[in-house]
């Protein structure tokens, strides 16, 4: 099987396109590119599947999201590779291809928004727009060293994106710089002049800090010590079942309330085409998919019970004018071709999920902050706050990466 070629070096992008701006705006002279699981007029839509692109019609309307951004000054520049039906974290396209991780070109660059953090890093874009559900935009920001920012569920729109999983995917945004990204987030968040709350405490999630690799611990801990140096902020550490008041381990997140979630959802929305259509698939998606296959959904309802109780016990333990940060990834980015069994795959799975996880059920926002580094790969370090306090979350992490003004 043959990979498809790409029209960039750095093997980011599906197409190379150029539309410009509609208007004048807070993006002007900025330049994006698209997932390509999200609508751009007249342009098929591939979904990280070469069958389901040649099976759909180019549609007639952009994404919603992608007209805000043309309307504030912003110029589309490509469409940006995807994992199959967007369902990994890796960034290996069978299909393809693996994008180019800037930062660690062995090394794999995370997914499923592989395109989108590849274009950014090496300089294609300032900013890219992808979907997260379990980590998609803040996994490959934190394998290559930029920043990513996981809005609280269903804050930007969500039309002419592809139906994934509704009740835990959400738009958002993968930038070179921070004021990229506080710009296009702001944007797309329809943000007003609401004053914001000032940054009182700042918890550290230590179940999190814990599972992470020994040298990923240890840039935390330096760079959460710089942080209280420019703020005065003391890190407060807390565990998960302290946070949330419940003798509950943080991987009940992932495995006993996300996951269970997201397959049964996947199982409604692409899995009925998958069935009806049989198309090609890739095999490492092939593997995944007889997971969801073979699901009970019955199962999931207490799940879904579970997801909203935890949603509820998060929040409530992160009011307004405090921030939560953890490492992004438990682990520098694995060495393309690394996840070949099933015992690899399990082994940055598993970890990754449990941290990435904790905002998908808490719908919080999460940025991811390219702070860390180990081995000369970047980490993330994540920062994020009760849902719906997107705007104080921009703002508070800018205070905490500024220097004090004399």
């Amino acid at each position: 099987m043959t990979q498809s070629s790409s029209p960039d070096p750095f093997g980011a992008l599906v197409e190379r396109l150029d539309l410009p701006p509609v208007k004048n705006g807070p993006l002007d002279g900025m330049r994006f590119t698209v997932k390509d699981n999200i609508d751009i007029a007249g342009h098929r839509t591939s979904y990280g599947s070469p069958a389901w692109r040649d099976a759909h019609p180019a549609p007639i309307h952009n994404a919603l999201c992608v007209d805000q951004l043309l309307a504030a000054g912003a110029r589309c520049v490509g469409k940006a590779v995807a994992d199959e039906f967007t369902y990994s974290l890796d960034g290996e396209s069978q299909f393809f291809g693996t994008p180019r991780n800037a930062r660690a070109p062995d090394r794999i660059p995370g997914g499923s928004s592989s395109g989108s953090a590849a274009s950014v890093a090496n300089g294609l874009a300032d900013f890219s727009i992808g979907t997260d559900s379990g980590g998609s935009i803040r996994v490959p920001a934190s394998l290559c060293g930029i920043w990513g920012m996981r809005p609280s569920l269903h804050r930007i729109s969500e039309a002419g994106v592809l139906p994934f999983m509704p009740g835990v995917s959400t738009v958002g945004v993968l930038a070179a710089g921070f004021e990229h990204l506080d710009a296009a987030a702001r944007v797309l968040l329809r943000s007003g002049a609401r004053p914001n709350m000032p940054l009182r405490r700042l918890f550290v999630l230590s179940d999190a800090v814990e599972i992470a690799d020994m040298a990923v611990q240890e840039q935390v801990h330096a760079a959460l010590k710089a942080i209280a140096s420019r703020t005065g902020l003391v890190p407060e550490n807390v565990s998960f079942a302290e946070l949330i008041g419940e003798d509950r381990p943080l991987s009940d997140c992932n495995l006993k309330a996300l996951r269970d979630l997201q397959t049964a959802e996947f199982q409604s929305t692409v899995g009925n085409w998958i069935e009806t259509a049989r198309p090609e698939l890739g095999a490492t998606f092939s593997m995944a998919y007889g997971n969801v296959r073979d699901f009970d959904r019955i199962a999931t309802l207490e799940s879904l019970t579970r997801c909203e109780r935890l949603f509820e016990q998060i929040n409530a333990a992160l009011p307004p004018g405090t921030v939560i940060c953890f490492p992004t990834t438990p682990v520098i980015a694995p060495l393309k071709g690394s996840l070949n069994t099933l015992e690899a795959v399990m082994a940055f799975y598993d970890p990754t999920m449990t941290l990435t996880a904790f905002s998908g059920v808490g719908r919080l926002p999460e940025i991811s902050a390219p702070l860390l580094s180990v081995e000369r790969c970047p980490v993330g370090l994540s920062f994020a706050a009760g849902h719906y306090q997107d705007e104080f979350l921009l703002a508070a992490v800018q205070t905490m990466l500024e220097p004090p003004a004399c």
